[in-house]
């Protein structure tokens, strides 16, 4: 065989098998990532539209890992002037005016040659759901506004809808372990690995006319009324999800502040417990009676002006909390409140929105025991008013008067509501926003609408690395077959040049 190849053939050889050696290098290498979808970015617009509220997110995310867990993150987010769209019943013009500062903002955010492949939607909770139950015609009307308002703008505008309160809960449930990474993570190993059953996060949200709890249970959930299954990343997850209408913080204020009037001597003043000591306010019967959420009194009377006057009771203020709710369960039955269907809570909660909010005030979020809690709010609400202005001159004086209420309503549905005890409050965490991203519905919703989570983990690198493996294992075969042609051609050509010398 030697005298087949001379010096001149050998290096011949040679760099054939180093230039195919470093193409299949490069076909084994070469990242998976970069072999589909062009680089860029994309966004995408959801208004919160709530009861009290109405807030426009802008989010973004990497074109090419639009499926991957935790890579969407929040731009800006935008308050929207004025109350909730439902306010504006009788003048739905102003609903979708008031929404127009928030977009002029996002078009300044979102570039101009992207803006109209922007998916933008608008979701509404419990505030239009109560107005779609007093008036379903004065609730189109707003909808017809809004969406007219969002289509004067280049961008993708799929709809506005309201969510139930179920949806709700789901979708704020999707959004914390989607900034958590919880549903899917990376490993070291360098694949995918799906994460354990009790590394799941339950999700709480109190809003301002409903509140929500939503999370995986230890069994099998007895009222499929309350159970929702998602398919996340291949993974199946079977949840408990409940939201209790009219139980947001400005719906059951308004409520105990009703009750307190019907407990009253006198009909036309209001003594009440939770806001402080000599504070005073003046208000109507029609303002106080304006909501589905509140009953109406047993004596109807025309529009009265009535006197609301702290007392800084927070014994009193306690028990005329607890009387907004039903605690009791029916015969081997668990149940939060009002005769509802739960499970024992089980594993690690994130609270966000109001139940954060509530507690932030006092610096409540920090981890402190369920005991010190208790004692912070009980001092806050035994001050007086004048004391507690000089404490707080900067807030707001609606927000003041009601945080001794609200911070004691907070613990009420938490510990007697969704039967959270001294154990099991440790692994309530309170939040606001995660790795920059507003804790709530919105996120999930998006995702959700958008296709951002699929069903299956992701196969296109699998495919891509079999696809690779195939085509290096096809070189290899070639580079062999070459390197077998080369040598009995060389060996040809010897043994014709040798017969030629004879």
């Amino acid at each position: 065989m030697s005298k087949c190849l001379l010096k001149g053939d050998v290096r011949y050889l040679v760099a054939v098998l180093a230039l195919l050696g470093i193409i299949t290098f490069f076909l084994i290498l070469a990242p998976v990532k970069d072999t589909f979808l062009p680089p860029g970015t994309k966004y995408g617009l959801v208004f919160d539209a709530g009861s009290t509220h109405t807030a426009l997110y802008i989010y973004q995310w990497p074109a090419d890992k639009e499926n991957d867990t935790g890579i969407v993150s929040q731009v800006e987010a935008c308050t929207v002037p004025g109350p909730g769209i439902s306010s504006y019943a009788d003048n739905p013009a102003l609903a979708g005016a008031s929404l127009k500062p928030c977009l002029d903002k996002a078009m300044m955010i979102v570039p101009a040659k992207l803006q109209r492949e922007t998916p933008t939607y608008l979701g509404a909770t419990a505030g239009m759901r109560l107005l779609r139950e007093q008036n379903s015609t004065k609730a189109d009307q707003v909808f017809a506004e809004v969406a007219k308002a969002i289509r004067q703008y280049p961008v993708d505008f799929r709809g506005a809808q309201i969510l139930t309160g179920n949806e709700e809960g789901s979708f704020g449930w999707i959004t914390v372990n989607y900034l958590l990474e919880t549903l899917i993570k990376f490993s070291f190993a360098e694949k995918w690995e799906r994460p354990q059953a009790t590394e799941v996060l339950g999700a709480l949200d109190l809003g301002g006319a409903s509140t929500q709890i939503t999370f995986q249970p230890g069994g099998t959930i007895e009222d499929k009324n309350t159970s929702v299954l998602f398919r996340l990343y291949g993974t199946n997850y079977s949840l408990y999800t409940h939201s209790y209408l009219c139980y947001g913080q400005t719906q059951a204020l308004k409520r105990l502040l009703a009750a307190l009037r019907e407990g009253s001597s006198s009909p036309l003043r209001i003594l009440h417990p939770c806001y402080p000591k000599g504070y005073q306010e003046n208000t109507t019967t029609t303002a106080l009676y304006d909501s589905p959420c509140v009953p109406t009194p047993s004596t109807p009377s025309t529009a009265e002006a009535l006197t609301v006057t702290g007392t800084g009771d927070p014994v009193a203020c306690r028990a005329a909390i607890q009387k907004l709710f039903n605690f009791t369960c029916g015969a081997h039955r668990t149940c939060g409140f009002n005769g509802i269907y739960q499970p024992p809570v089980r594993g690690q909660f994130f609270a966000f929105s109001g139940l954060y909010y509530d507690l932030h005030f006092l610096n409540l979020t920090r981890g402190q025991s369920l005991s010190s809690i208790n004692a912070t709010i009980w001092d806050f609400c035994a001050r007086d008013w004048e004391k507690v202005q000089k404490e707080f001159p900067d807030v707001d004086k609606t927000y003041l008067r009601n945080y001794c209420a609200a911070s004691s309503y907070v613990l009420t549905l938490l510990l007697q509501g969704y039967k959270f005890n001294d154990k099991t409050w440790p692994n309530i965490h309170f939040i606001q926003k995660v790795a920059n991203t507003d804790v709530g519905w919105t996120l999930g919703y998006m995702l959700n609408l958008t296709n951002m989570i699929p069903l299956e983990t992701s196969q296109r690198g699998i495919e891509l690395q079999r696809s690779n493996w195939t085509a290096a294992t096809i070189t290899l075969l070639i580079m062999l077959f070459l390197c077998f042609w080369l040598f009995m051609a060389t060996c040809h050509q010897r043994k014709l040049a040798s017969y030629e010398t004879f």
